[in-house]
């Protein structure tokens, strides 16, 4: 009795103050006794910096200033990047990468959960250090269904800048070569672009990351989204938008989509050689 009652005073504590979903998107980092631990920490530790240097700007730093703000945005991509490792912090992109077959799905899962996690311990985290500082709290993207109770027209917002966002990362991660100073080129390009997205598409906030839509709802709410529109907005949507660009992207450079061949393509070098043509090189 004694043991019970300290675990169940112990548990009356904690579980107050833990976002709703934390325990599981932790589980998650163990999935195959721990061979992707450090996949999920990277992409834990990314999310953490990639929301406070990137959410930072126009809060605490270029409040009255947008270029200020602007510039602050690129760099705290740039750093998040360059501090975290380069993860995808974000479950669309990750999405993408394991249709083009760039990790396997066990990978993919507990990269997703990584992120959600550091997204899920993020925001609480920065609160607490907004009013330790006196600073202005952070803020998130917010699916609102007034006149869009379905979010479709939320939802082909987030479509379309995640389209976009995939076309600036294949361009500059892989079709690009800057050479001696390749990766702080293609991080300011990728910065850059991205500030225009958030500009360009703000109807759902704007996210363009599923992760950052639904932990920011969870620490607004303390509970899951009961929205539906919330749901096809955020992560319908965006899955959506990943699939569709990674088969342009094949269609263009070639390759396979979740492993299977698409009949257009690849427009790069070409396309495929004719039989007349293979019988030649022969």
């Amino acid at each position: 009795m004694v043991l019970l009652s300290a675990v169940s005073s112990f548990f009356q504590q904690v579980a107050p103050i833990l976002p709703p979903g934390l325990v599981t998107t932790v589980a998650a980092a163990f999935v195959g006794d721990g061979k992707y631990f450090s996949v999920w920490k990277n992409e834990f530790i990314g999310t953490l910096l990639m929301i406070g240097f990137t959410f930072s700007p126009g809060k605490w730093i270029g409040r009255d200033a947008l270029t200020v703000a602007w510039f602050a945005h690129a760099c705290g991509v740039v750093a998040a990047d360059k501090i975290g490792g380069g993860q995808h912090v974000n479950p669309a992109v990750t999405l993408s990468m394991y249709a083009l077959g760039k990790c396997n799905y066990t990978e993919a899962f507990v990269r997703i959960m990584g992120s959600m996690a550091g997204g899920l311990v993020a925001f609480p985290l920065f609160k607490v250090f907004a009013d330790y500082m006196k600073l202005t709290p952070l803020g998130g993207p917010e699916f609102n269904p007034s006149g869009d109770e379905e979010g479709i027209n939320a939802g082909l917002s987030e479509f379309l800048a995640v389209v976009l966002l995939m076309i600036i990362i294949y361009t500059v991660n892989w079709e690009l070569n800057f050479g001696k100073y390749h990766y702080w080129i293609k991080q300011t390009l990728t910065a850059i672009g991205i500030r225009y997205l958030i500009e360009t598409f703000p109807t759902a906030g704007p996210a363009i990351n599923p992760m950052l839509g639904t932990t920011w709802y969870i620490f607004a709410n303390g509970a899951y989204p009961d929205h539906l529109g919330h749901y096809f907005t955020y992560w319908v949507s965006p899955f959506l938008a990943a699939i569709v660009a990674s088969c342009m992207y094949v269609i263009y450079a070639g390759g396979t989509v979740f492993g299977k061949t698409l009949p257009l393509g690849p427009v790069k070098g070409g396309g495929k050689p004719t039989t007349s043509e293979s019988k030649k090189k022969k």
